[in-house]
Order: structure tokens, then C-alpha cells, then sequence
């Protein structure tokens, strides 16, 4: 193996590289694959090995891996002002134009955009506007924020806490104080039998509203959901989910954020997936796409109620003390703002909903493969779930890793796909992804798939 080599790059990435979301047990004896080069949708290993990047990278590279348009905005950037802060009411004119394009542009009335560098800054920063709102306007009991179990929200402790995955929470002491948590909406694992999506919906909704009550709605600030939930394992929301949550947090004065943070930025077909749904956040989050991940940046967007109660608070105690240094910072947020001028040139959205029903016409049909027990999606975003039994819809056993072998026989097959819970096996594609090369990108699938049978088969 290359790691055993001493000066190899594999070697010296065991060495001194402490990777994220890694199995660090197994990294020591396997290695890292590395990866050197990209172009359109595809990413090419220190072999010379081309690969379809089927999950966009980390659901991020919505524009693939060569735009010629993005190095040219950050380098244009680093060529004026490299960088300048916008602490004490210094600022920068990128963050000041892509404030106000996603402010025109969002899909519910905003009035200000806080910028943050990642998902999980922008999910944290929530938390501490919740807890501020609360507090400036004279409720300082009413602190507690609901997510959901199979939820992902970031991995800073705060965002960490939000996140309803049990990896995120062992053995660092997680979740924190003043978040809990409510039922997954997964229809396929949770609804009762015979229960239909619309039943099951109010049925969870139900239970949310009783949550609140048991808790005491005067300690309860916010709820906070995905859409469409995606780390967790792309989970589609039950029909008339969020029509029968939002009454329940009207009545009870709770605010609803919005984590856009993979399904923002055309994903769904529209600019948010809170148009696709319908939603009307107090805040949004976002990150990913808003970049095309060609530059760290995440933010949120908050609506003229809580701005003020902001404002309020300046008056009160001075400086508003949260922020980073790299908060707006100009070269994420000048290529951010190129970002979306090629969103607006190609038409993104009109492609995405075009290539989309192609997308989904193949995703679906895994479901017939006799390994998948559910295969579900919205616009270019899908995932299958693999199981030992189609008819009690049972997941294999964790410790067989089912999905993490196919995941590694996709790649196999030069397809790039992640293993999420439950033998799950997410797509998420660059945006500019075209009809030929999504029945490329699932045929390739589909022989791992048939691999992974095989190999169950002779035991």
C-alpha cells in the first residue's frame, strides 16, 4: 500500500493529518485516497483514476470542479484587498453586494444576512440569536430549542447539539443544555401500519405540540428543521408535515429557522427549499452552494423582528459580541456573489428541474434491486436504503457495514456516493450534472449494487 512507502503523501498524511469524520482506527491501517485534480463533475485520485463526484463533494460543488468563472473571482479579490474585517463598522463591498442579492433574493421577507465561514457557524450563530431575541425582549425562561432525531446541524458544540445523530453526541458530552429533541419524520421507518402520510404527519405534529407542553410553551424559544433533511439520510418530509407544525408554533410564540445549508441554493429546482415547501422562517441558515464550496462561507438571514430586538440590544448593553474574524470576509464572499451570477446566467434552476425528473425516474427504479428498501429524493438529491429484509423493512445489522461496502464498490466502479445511518447511500450531485451522465452515474451504481449481492450471496 502507498502508505507503507515512507515519504509518500499517504504516509505523511497518517503522520501528521488528523482527519474529520474519519474512522481514525482504520485510517492508520488504510490510508487516505488522495485526490489531485477536477473537472466539470468529476475528480480524478493520485492515480490518474476519474471518478463521478455523486456526492458533490460534501453536498457542496453545485458548480463541479473546474469554473473558470469562480478562480478568476477570487483571484481578482486577492489581487485589491485580500482580506479586511467588518468588525466596528469597517466593511467590505463584496459582503455589502452579496448581502443585499440574497436579501432581494429571499424567498420569505429578510432584512440582514450575518456571515458566517460553515454550516455549523451559521447553525451556532442561531443559537445565540435565539437565546439574545429571547432575552432582549424580556423573556429570559423561554430558551429552549427543538430540533429533530436524524437532524444534521453542524458539529460546533451548539450545532453539534442540534444534530439528532448519536456519533455527533458519544463521548463529548453532547447535547447541551436547552436543546431537545422530537420525532424523526420518516414515514418508511416510523409511520404505524396503514398509516398514510398525512395521518402520520399529524400524528407527529401531535406529538411536537405535547413536547411543548410537557416542557412549558414559556420555556420553549425555537424549532429549528432541514426541509429535507440530508446528512441524516435524505429524508423527505411526509405529505402536510410542516402545514400541520407551523400553527402549533405560532400558538405557542416559537420561532421556526430554516436550515438551508444543503438544500439551499437550487437544489430542489427553486433558490430555496423553503419556496419548494412553502415555509416561512424567522431564519435561514446557509452555506454549501452558496459558494459552489469553491470558498469557506456560510451565513443567516434574519427577518426585521429579530434585527431589531438586535438593535434593542445594542442600545442596552453596547456592541453586539458575536462575530469571527473571517466574517464576510472578501474573497469567500466576492466568489459567493459570482456564485450566483452564474446561478442567474445559466439558469441553474430551470436545468435542475429539467435534468431532475431523470434524476428521480433512476433513483426510484433501485428500489426493484432486492437489497434497497426505500429509494427517495427531491430534485437532485436522493438517497437508497439498504436492506437484510424488504417485506419488515429491517436494516442490516451495523456491525455487517453493508453501506460502507457498497460505498466503497461504487468507487469501485469510479462513482463517489456516501454511507450515511442505516445503510443509507446518498446522491447529491454537482448542479450542472446532464441527462447522460446521471444514467451514467446510476448505472455504475446499480453494478455495485450487484456486486454487494453477490458477495452477500456466496456468503
Amino acid at each position: 500500500m502507498k502508505h507503507d512507502a515512507p515519504n509518500s503523501l499517504q504516509a505523511r498524511d497518517v503522520k501528521f493529518h488528523l482527519h474529520p469524520s474519519t474512522n481514525l482506527d482504520q485510517h492508520e491501517v488504510n490510508g487516505p485516497h488522495v485526490f489531485n485534480r477536477g473537472e466539470g463533475i468529476y475528480v480524478y485520485d493520485d492515480d490518474g483514476k476519474q471518478y463521478i463526484e455523486g456526492l458533490a463533494g460534501l453536498w457542496c460543488a453545485s458548480l463541479g470542479f473546474s469554473e473558470k468563472r469562480l478562480v478568476k473571482a477570487a483571484t481578482r479579490q486577492l489581487d485589491t484587498l485580500p482580506f479586511y474585517h467588518n468588525f466596528a463598522h469597517k466593511a467590505v463591498e463584496p459582503s455589502i453586494e452579496l448581502a443585499e442579492y440574497l436579501v432581494e433574493h429571499a424567498p420569505v421577507p429578510m432584512s440582514k444576512v450575518f456571515f458566517a465561514n460553515s454550516g455549523s457557524e451559521a447553525n451556532d450563530t442561531v443559537v445565540k440569536l435565539v437565546w439574545y431575541y429571547n432575552n432582549i425582549v424580556g423573556r429570559p425562561q423561554k430558551k429552549k430549542i427543538i430540533s429533530r432525531r436524524g437532524a444534521y446541524h453542524g458539529i460546533t458544540v451548539a450545532a453539534a447539539s442540534l444534530t439528532g445523530l448519536q456519533y455527533a453526541h458519544t463521548a463529548f458530552d453532547l447535547p447541551i443544555a436547552n436543546i431537545i429533541h422530537t420525532d424523526c419524520p420518516h414515514h418508511y421507518h416510523f409511520a404505524q401500519e396503514g398509516e398514510s402520510e398525512a395521518d402520520f404527519a399529524k400524528r407527529l405534529a401531535a406529538n411536537l405540540e405535547q413536547l411543548i407542553e410537557t416542557e412549558g410553551p414559556d420555556t420553549i424559544a425555537a424549532f429549528i428543521a432541514e426541509p429535507l433533511q440530508g446528512a441524516g439520510g435524505v429524508i423527505v418530509p411526509p405529505k402536510g408535515y410542516f402545514a400541520a407544525i407551523r400553527p402549533i408554533l405560532d400558538r405557542h410564540d416559537i420561532l421556526f429557522i430554516a436550515d438551508e445549508v444543503i438544500t439551499g441554493f437550487f437544489r430542489t429546482g427553486d433558490r430555496f427549499a423553503t419556496e419548494t415547501y412553502g415555509l416561512k422562517p424567522d431564519m435561514i441558515s446557509m452555506a454549501k452552494a452558496m459558494s459552489a464550496a469553491y470558498q469557506p462561507i456560510g451565513g443567516v438571514m434574519v427577518s426585521e423582528k429579530i434585527y431589531q430586538a438586535l438593535v434593542e440590544g445594542s442600545r442596552k448593553y453596547g456592541m453586539f459580541g458575536h462575530g469571527f474574524t473571517y466574517s464576510g470576509h472578501p474573497v469567500p464572499t466576492a466568489v459567493a456573489l459570482e456564485t450566483q451570477r452564474i446561478y442567474d446566467d445559466m439558469k441553474i434552476g430551470d436545468h435542475v428541474k429539467a435534468v431532475s425528473k431523470r434524476f428521480q425516474r433512476r433513483l426510484h427504479a433501485l428500489a426493484d434491486h432486492p437489497l434497497v428498501g426505500e429509494a427517495r429524493g427531491l430534485g437532485l438529491i436522493g438517497a437508497v436504503e439498504l436492506v437484510a429484509d424488504k417485506a419488515a423493512r429491517r436494516n442490516f445489522e451495523p456491525g455487517r457495514k453493508v453501506g460502507p461496502r457498497v460505498m466503497a464498490l461504487a468507487s469501485d466502479h469510479g462513482l463517489i456516493v456516501r454511507a450515511l445511518v442505516n445503510d443509507t447511500l446518498a446522491f447529491c450531485p454537482p448542479l450542472i450534472i446532464n441527462d447522460q451522465q446521471i444514467d451514467d452515474m446510476f448505472d455504475r451504481f446499480g453494478r455495485a449494487l450487484d456486486d454487494m449481492a453477490a458477495e452477500l450471496k456466496a456468503g
